[in-house]
């Protein structure tokens, strides 16, 4: 429900001093028609303690019920009504106040009736203004929430869609070494859980170092270091890592380039990752060779880049954060990670 006009104790100053001011107005004109301060007073106090009643009347009405159909009928209606409402008290409160000044109040009610019914319309309308910014706000507010939780579903979910692949694959390793390592295999299993449990751990909308995240990194190299062996070097060129970043961003651009540089070669494959701070970005970039005979480098953009890709959109607005490059023997994948709102994020 809209918040009252007069919830806060600005509002009600203002309605108070509008009011008095108002008074003194009509206190000053009765006055100067040669009419007795005494009675001026009367008449204006009266009048107006009613007429600012009537407007709270309608304050109150307006904030509980706002036709959507017919609304400017009804506000005449409302109007019209309190307003006759009003007339009709007063004429009797200040006729038994005043009886010496029936006649002239009696001609003014004309006068009255008009500078009533437009004070109640002008309150109306004020209402009406206050009361519709007030569910604008709470709508766009409501609206604000509703798209928060769904992109942290979306990204919940585009996470929880990274795991299962590695750790399938993780989880096979592991089993064919149990007969053949069962020692190598109990260090696997204990890297794997430990990698489990710092993903677990971060937040799809937090931010994290470059460090941290690195650290996170190696864990997954081990991991797989374990499966492909001598085959899988990799070469770290790092600096600022001071900068932050989402987590969970450099295992999937990692893992893509060991599933197309391991996968359809043999041999000795080098991934190297270069993180540098350019301007206001921490730009990554991660390259891994291929043979151009048995890989086609356009599938290098599997569900892996396409998720992070959704991810820095979700979190920055931009989908120009993550590219893709070849040539004859190297894929390249870079990442743009924007750094200036970095203290609003820590």
């Amino acid at each position: 429900m809209s918040r009252s006009l007069l919830s806060s104790s600005r509002n009600k100053w203002v309605f108070l001093i509008c009011w008095t001011v108002w008074s003194l107005g009509h206190y000053a004109i009765l006055y100067n028609w040669e009419m007795s301060w005494q009675n001026s007073a009367t008449d204006a106090l009266i009048t107006n303690a009613l007429l600012a009643g009537s407007c709270l009347l309608i304050f109150v009405n307006l904030r509980f019920y706002r036709p959507k159909k017919h609304a400017p009928l009804f506000l005449l209606g409302l109007c019209l009504s309190i307003t006759a409402l009003w007339l009709f008290i007063t004429g009797l409160v200040l006729g038994s106040l005043l009886p010496d000044q029936a006649v002239f109040i009696e001609a003014s009610m004309p006068v009255r009736f008009n500078i009533g019914f437009l004070l109640t319309g002008c309150s109306a309308m004020i209402s009406l203004l206050w009361y519709h910014t007030e569910e604008l706000q709470e709508s766009m507010h409501l609206k604000s929430e509703t798209e928060a939780i769904a992109k942290d579903a979306e990204l919940y979910s585009l996470r929880q869609q990274l795991q299962p692949h590695f750790l399938f694959n993780s989880l096979n390793s592991i089993s064919a070494l149990v007969g053949s390592d069962p020692e190598l295999s109990r260090k696997m299993i204990n890297q794997l859980s430990a990698f489990l449990r710092g993903t677990l751990n971060k937040e799809d909308n937090g931010r994290i170092s470059l460090a941290e995240e690195l650290e996170h990194l190696e864990l997954y190299l081990d991991i797989e270091k374990v499966r492909f062996g001598h085959r899988l070097k990799t070469v770290l060129d790092v600096h600022d890592t001071d900068s932050v970043l989402p987590p969970m961003i450099l295992q999937p651009i990692v893992e893509n380039a060991i599933k197309f540089g391991l996968y359809d070669t043999i041999g000795i494959v080098t991934i190297e990752l270069v993180a540098q701070r350019i301007a206001n970005d921490l730009v990554i970039a991660v390259r891994n060779p291929y043979d151009p005979e048995t890989a086609d480098p356009r599938k290098g953009t599997g569900f892996g880049l396409s998720s992070i890709s959704r991810r820095l959109f979700l979190l920055f607005s931009r989908n120009d954060l993550v590219t893709t490059s070849y040539d004859q023997l190297q894929f390249t994948t870079i990442v743009k990670i924007p750094q200036h709102d970095q203290s609003n994020n820590n």
